[in-house]
């Protein structure tokens, strides 16, 4: 597998081991033994889950705020651009973010630890988004960072409105947003 550290060093994105042959491919998209010894990653993953959207849905950015989830997220099928927020506020790269394209044509798997916002914009079609989480979904604890906060600036590339949730569109801005220590 090969490991690149992010701007933000804490959110990895891996790119697994492809072999292929004329039937298609294969890869591992979890190894616990194989993240721990690159990364140093050491969690237990509680729960798997899975969304389809189409293309200009923008999903995010989504934390848990009393129970900070560490996510490990891949795309099964389709293009995204996958985003994720510092909002540690004792972090060098608090109110940082960084972006990656994630598609099931070039397999990779991007860590984001507890602490980050998460968010994801489909840009093709359709596509299907699975991430393992370190702790369970707990609604009471959601919590929504505005997606177009201009403190934050993220470059989402957009080539029509986005397709938002109400909690989305409704999210805080970073000054107002509950913070992680």
């Amino acid at each position: 597998m090969n490991v690149i550290r992010s701007e933000i060093p804490d959110v990895v994105l891996i790119e697994p081991k492809v072999f292929s042959d004329d039937r298609g491919f294969f890869f591992e998209s979890y190894n616990k033994q194989a993240l721990r010894s690159a990364i140093g990653l050491d969690c237990e993953f509680v729960q798997d889950n899975y969304s389809r959207s189409r293309r200009h849905v923008l999903r995010g950015l989504h934390y848990q705020f009393r129970q900070p989830q560490g996510k490990l997220v891949s795309v099964v099928s389709g293009r995204v651009w996958d985003v994720a927020v510092d909002i540690r506020r004792n972090s060098p790269s608090f109110g940082r973010w960084v972006g990656f394209e994630l598609s099931a044509d070039s397999p990779r798997v991007v860590w984001i630890p507890p602490g980050f916002a998460h968010g994801f914009l489909v840009l093709s079609d359709h596509a299907d988004v699975a991430y393992k989480t370190t702790s369970f979904y707990a609604p009471e604890f959601e919590r929504v960072l505005l997606w177009n906060d201009p403190k934050l600036a993220i470059n989402w590339p957009l080539d029509a409105p986005p397709v938002l949730a109400m909690k989305d569109k409704n999210g805080s801005p970073l000054e107002k947003a509950e913070l992680f220590s």
